[in-house]
């Protein structure tokens, strides 16, 4: 039953998972003067009809991270913290490789949290100018292997303050 499980498992993963890289754009309101914040997200997330809870619940339980949402009739896992991609996620799929497209968007996506995690915990000004091209590219790259990529919204300010 365990193996019939684990396939179970890479197969929604391989079909509903999604590794996202996002340029975020954050105002902080409830501040003096609202100030802006821009940064770089990361996240792993699957989704599933909430029939498929306990594969999403085993999927959390395999990744030992994350956390799980039910929205209407859709059961959704993700992780965002960093630390448990970088920890967890990445080692997970570098051990159950992925196939076709998933593969490529997760070799690119593993590219991009490298470097956001090597610049943790700076301010995005502070960053190298080499580490912020890169994840403008490789965001760039990536929505070729989306089924319905999203046009970023904040990338065109990223540009400018690199100054490409």
């Amino acid at each position: 039953m365990a193996e019939k499980e684990n396939s179970n498992i890479q197969f929604l993963i391989n079909q509903s998972s999604c590794f996202d890289l996002q340029f975020r754009k954050d105002t902080r309101y409830e501040r003096p003067n609202s100030p802006t914040y821009y940064r770089w997200k990361v996240q792993f997330i699957v989704t599933a009809p909430k029939g498929k809870l306990s594969l999403i619940k085993k999927i959390r339980k395999t990744l030992r991270c994350g956390n799980i949402h039910i929205i209407k009739n859709q059961a959704r896992f993700s992780v965002q913290k960093i630390d448990d991609v970088v920890k967890f996620v990445i080692p997970f799929f570098n051990k159950n490789h992925l196939a076709g497209k998933k593969k490529k968007d997760f070799e690119l996506w593993q590219k991009a949290v490298e470097i956001i995690y090597r610049n943790k915990g700076k301010y995005i000004a502070k960053w190298g100018k080499n580490d912020l091209i890169s994840l403008i590219e490789i965001h760039k790259l990536t929505s070729k292997y989306k089924n319905r990529p999203r046009k970023s919204k904040w990338v065109e300010n990223e540009k400018l303050m690199v100054r490409i």
